[in-house]
């Protein structure tokens, strides 16, 4: 009778199925069709609806994933930070430095995020709520990536405890942001190399 029960009781404990499964490729047709969307009108225009149709499924399936277009844009500009930026941890500054400004530069040389980022910038001077969410998220995560990075390189008495963290992660970011974003000029070799030496030269004199 206990065993019957029990049989009884598994067979209602079901894996979920349908349109109850938050499908992974469903998942990435929606994050496709968010940036995408996003290059073309920019987030101001961008809905709930455009979203669903661009990636060819219901407004449920996205709903079922994110309660908002805030959250939904939040957790996938999240995602794409951290699946592009590795930590590096060669034991050697100079090279971790190259490593960071080459990550960086991989995701501004990716046609819709050069084309998303100015727009993202721009959105969140105008709007508190995407600012707010931006800068708790994905610039925390950036950062302190980073920062791990510099820590390390303090333990290692490769840099005084005295430099100023802070003002360096700024370099790192801003730098090559503004030569590929702003002016549209090439982040070639040469530029790496010499942006690495400027900001290693910092930190160890």
């Amino acid at each position: 009778m206990e065993r019957k029960c029990i049989d009884e009781n598994r067979s209602t404990r079901r894996k979920p199925s349908g349109a109850a499964v938050k499908k992974e490729s469903v998942t990435r047709a929606i994050e496709k069709a968010l940036f995408e969307e996003w290059a073309v009108t920019g987030y101001s225009a961008i809905s709930i609806e455009s979203v669903a149709k661009r990636a060819g499924v219901g407004k449920a399936a996205i709903y079922r994933r994110w309660p908002s277009k805030l959250v939904m844009v939040t957790d996938l500009v999240n995602k794409v930070g951290v699946n592009l930026f590795v930590t590096p941890d060669t034991g050697d500054l100079y090279q971790d430095v190259h490593q960071i400004l080459l990550q960086l530069r991989r995701l501004l040389r990716h046609p819709l995020i050069a084309r998303i980022l100015p727009d993202l910038h721009a959105e969140m001077g105008r709007n508190q709520a995407l600012a707010s969410e931006i800068r708790a998220t994905v610039q925390v995560q950036r950062r302190s990536s980073a920062e791990k990075v510099l820590q390390g390189a303090i333990e290692r008495r490769q840099i005084g405890p005295d430099k100023d963290i802070e003002m360096t992660l700024d370099m790192l970011g801003s730098m090559i942001y503004w030569r590929m974003v702003i002016t549209k000029k090439r982040a070639d070799k040469k530029y790496l190399d010499k942006l690495t030496s400027l900001i290693v030269r910092y930190l160890i004199d």
